[in-house]
């Protein structure tokens, strides 16, 4: 995953986005023969050379100042994500040494996370840790998404499941758009840590043995997960519409416990207690 041509991807891609209008400049006549506003047009908005602008794109600018990269942000009117991305692919954290880079030590459940998910009776919960990688969850989540034990412990990855299993096609209503945030979600994770060898070998796990993956990626879409709508359709009781959150600890941002809650009073509600009323009592499993 290198940072040099990330960076180029990415900002290539938001240049192709945006058309001369969108930002208050001239459209002279005659074709484009790009997409989206040319160097030139992108520099001059930006207030640097396009010379500079050019070598950066190149990914041959060491060390540009916050502030150029803050004004290449309002110019290409990124997202907060987006900008964020954009300072992670110029200035890439360096790794100390010249060894090769070594994988992360393998991640365990937070003790507290654990005690969350063990008092979550009614409510599907899960832990994600780096890679998206599911490191815990409940009786409640497995009910929802499927039971993580009967998985190898390399197969438990939200993004692997998504695209590699045919059930979370059917499971996922809107499955395109869980798709797509799973890979701008994994944009972000690359953009942050660029030599993690197994974050490099799921992206191209994932791009050899899926055709809509590896066509999406390309976009290089870029969104942390936060919170939202997820939309259901379960074999066992049908359509569900559920919240979810994500919860993250000040002093470990890397492990995430995402919940899923229905409205009081809803349809989906008296579904999804009905499922877990239905689902065989079972006792929290972790690897």
């Amino acid at each position: 995953m290198s940072t040099a041509s990330s960076l180029n991807d990415f900002l290539r891609s938001r240049r192709a986005r945006l058309r001369p209008q969108d930002v208050s400049l001239p459209e002279y006549g005659g074709a484009r023969r790009v997409a989206g506003l040319r160097r030139e047009e992108l520099a001059q908005l930006a207030g640097v050379s396009v010379d500079y602008y050019t070598r950066m794109e190149q990914g041959r600018v060491a060390n540009p100042s916050e502030a150029v990269l803050d004004s290449l942000a309002r110019a290409l009117r990124l997202t907060e994500d987006e900008t964020r991305h954009l300072h992670q692919l110029a200035r890439p954290r360096r790794t100390a040494g010249s060894a090769r880079p070594q994988p992360p030590r393998p991640q365990k459940v937070r003790p507290m996370l654990q005690r969350l998910l063990d008092e979550l009776h009614d409510v599907p919960a899960f832990v994600m840790g780096r890679r998206m990688d599911v490191l815990a969850w409940n009786a409640a989540a497995c009910a929802l998404l499927g039971d993580y034990s009967l998985l190898d412990p390399a197969e438990r990855n939200v993004a692997r499941i998504t695209f590699l299993d045919p059930a979370a096609r059917t499971l996922y209503a809107d499955w395109t758009s869980c798709a797509r945030e799973n890979v701008a979600y994994l944009h972000l994770q690359a953009g942050q840590r660029p030599d993690d060898p197994l974050l490099a070998s799921l992206i191209g796990e994932l791009s050899v043995k899926s055709q809509d993956f590896r066509r999406w990626w390309a976009e290089h879409p870029v969104q942390d997960k936060t919170s939202g709508t997820k939309r259901f359709h379960h074999p066992l009781v049908g359509d569900l519409e559920l919240a979810y959150e994500t919860l993250r600890t000040a002093d470990d941002p890397d492990q995430a416990l995402i919940t899923y809650a229905a409205d009081p009073g809803t349809p989906s509600h008296d579904a999804l207690h009905m499922l877990l009323a239905w689902s065989a009592p079972a006792e929290q499993a972790t690897p």
